[in-house]
């Protein structure tokens, strides 16, 4: 079963990393940035910026939806959506209400997009048992969909107090307001996305993305058993990706920034040592990496389009020890130069496909 589309969204993803600790950016400096670069991402013609929800030190992003408000009302059609929005450890009262906030002030382009999140350090802060993890973020997912579908609410559930017929304001502009499934990889979730009818984002962070393929199957698969039109169906992905004008450039400027993100959270989780081997490996055509010269990238884009049926695709550059000057560099050049390449080739295919 295979969904291919001649258009794609193409945007940016962060998590807003600072580096107050070891005398860098302050936290309260990166969230100014973050509307710099929002602003700089809709004048350059991107579709989509989307801020991941983290309750550490080296983030700066615990509240998207406020970082994306302040953002509003000085962009004029860039999608604004949280990349992800932690459900497990939230209340979706309040993350309806935020994000219908944020839909008003946008005009209707406010997007959430939810899911467990790949930290833990919410549950413990906000009072939640790790052991719940599973149920908790199934209940959550069902209330946020029941407040969406409708404005007054009867619901219950086992790890938040009862609702019974209540409304829940201000509602969003868009009818409904987008709901989207955030996935590192796991088949329950593409599974309970496809069932749902909902649009799913799969963070490919290493290997081969099209390793993913069978996960997208499964989701379509899914959609169409429980009734849901395939050809409706979203698909994003968020990779970590660096363009300048040449590729020996990228791929010098950003190993550094790469390799010590990844060796600093690979101490934690129990990683093998991220080397310059494994990074010109994510770098290759098939690997997971988006590095290089514009055309370089567009091709990857283009593949990962045709392996795995995209509609959306979304890089990820933001690390405390980049430059903010090549942040910046990176947005102009995937909205001025990667984006049209992109969107051309895709546009020739279809037209020598339907000739």
């Amino acid at each position: 079963m295979s969904v291919q589309t001649n258009t794609i969204e193409i945007g940016m993803s962060t998590f807003l990393h600072a580096n107050p600790a070891n005398g860098g950016v302050s936290h309260a400096q990166r969230l100014r940035q973050a509307i710099e670069e929002i602003q700089l991402a809709d004048q350059v013609g991107l579709d989509v910026y989307a801020i991941g929800e983290h309750h550490r030190i080296e983030y700066t992003s615990s509240s998207p939806a406020v970082i994306l408000a302040a953002a509003a009302s000085t962009t004029k059609r860039i999608r604004l959506s949280s990349a992800v929005t932690v459900l497990s450890s939230d209340d979706p009262v309040r993350v309806y209400q935020d994000f219908a906030t944020l839909d008003g002030l946008s005009n209707g382009r406010a997007e959430i997009m939810a899911g467990r999140g790949s930290f833990i350090e919410s549950f413990p802060l906000f009072g939640y048992d790790l052991k719940d993890y599973e149920e908790l973020y199934e209940e959550k997912l069902e209330l946020l969909l029941k407040i969406r579908a409708s404005e007054k609410v009867t619901w219950g559930g086992g790890h938040r107090p009862a609702i019974d017929n209540m409304g829940v304001y201000p509602r969003a502009q868009q009818e409904p307001l987008p709901v989207w499934i955030g996935t590192g990889g796991s088949p329950e979730s593409a599974v309970r996305a496809g069932l749902l009818g909902l649009p799913i984002a799969f963070s490919i962070l290493g290997g081969a993305p099209q390793r993913f393929a069978p996960l997208v199957e499964l989701y379509k698969e899914a959609a169409v058993k429980a009734g849901h039109d395939p050809n409706k169906l979203q698909i994003a992905t968020h990779s970590h990706g660096f363009i300048s004008n040449t590729a020996q450039e990228a791929a010098k400027r950003y190993y550094p920034v790469m390799a010590g993100q990844m060796n600093h959270i690979g101490r934690e989780r129990g990683w093998s040592a991220y080397t310059r081997d494994s990074y010109d490996s994510d770098r290759s055509l098939h690997g997971a990496l988006y590095v290089g010269d514009p055309e370089y990238v567009a091709e990857r884009i283009v593949l990962l389009h045709k392996n795995l049926g995209l509609t959306r695709f979304m890089m990820y550059n933001d690390f405390s020890s980049l430059p903010h000057r090549d942040l910046l560099q990176t947005i102009e050049l995937l909205g001025t130069k990667v984006a049209p390449i992109v969107r051309k080739e895709l546009a020739r295919q279809t037209s020598g496909h339907n000739a």
